[in-house]
């Protein structure tokens, strides 16, 4: 899948705070590198959302009427919500900033911050947003391409990525020589592998690995 066709979406930030006058400032800011703003004054509003599908960032303050911005943070993450994280707050500390960023928050700036800091900070997590949704992509792709095997054809793919010749997979798996050269043509042809060093990236990629029993 191309990541033009991924992210046609304008990326937008996603920004939580509890003052209206920094939710306002924060979108005017946004807005005026081309970027969509959507603002909320609560973690539970900005949860009760719906979110459109497309890259992203969170601009989030650390503290929040009813759910703090830390605690935002950890709920997205047991939900897999992958969606890249950037601390504001007028109160930060140094054990505060490092649970934010062992979470894996994009930045954790503090009140007040240079505009550019922040569009910064902005950009790298919104790049960072498209450079996961392309990686799921194309995992999802290669995921129904592997569907496409026959059972057969999944038995061979790890043993030919192993660096096995034909003759050592045939008496591995009890067919002719003839048979797994036919299986293996196969397995190139659907998983649209154009070698040998394509085909090992292609397994790495899906989790598969050979072990002699």
């Amino acid at each position: 899948m191309k990541e033009d066709a991924l992210d046609q979406a304008r990326p937008i930030v996603f920004v939580v705070d509890d003052e209206p006058a920094i939710c306002l400032s924060l979108k005017r800011l946004v807005r005026s590198v081309g970027l969509e703003a959507e603002t909320f004054t609560s973690a539970r509003e900005f949860l009760r959302s719906k979110r459109p599908d497309g890259p992203a960032c969170l601009v989030l303050d650390v503290r929040l009427p009813d759910l703090s911005g830390l605690d935002l943070q950890q709920e997205l993450l047991d939900a897999n919500v992958d969606l890249p994280v950037i601390f504001i707050t007028g109160h930060g500390d140094i054990p505060m900033s490092v649970r934010a960023m062992k979470a894996g928050a994009v930045e954790f700036l503090t009140k007040p911050f240079r505009d550019q800091d922040l569009v910064d900070a902005v950009q790298h997590g919104i790049e960072k947003h498209k450079a996961a949704r392309q990686q799921r992509a194309e995992l999802a792709e290669l995921r129904a391409l592997y569907d496409s095997l026959t059972p057969r054809e999944r038995e061979v793919l790890p043993l030919v990525t192993a660096g096995l010749l034909n003759k050592q997979i045939a008496a591995e798996l009890c067919a002719s020589e003839k048979t797994i050269k036919v299986h293996r043509g196969q397995v190139m042809h659907k998983l649209r592998a154009e070698s040998l060093a394509q085909l090992v990236r292609i397994a790495e990629k899906l989790g598969l690995s050979y072990s002699k029993s």
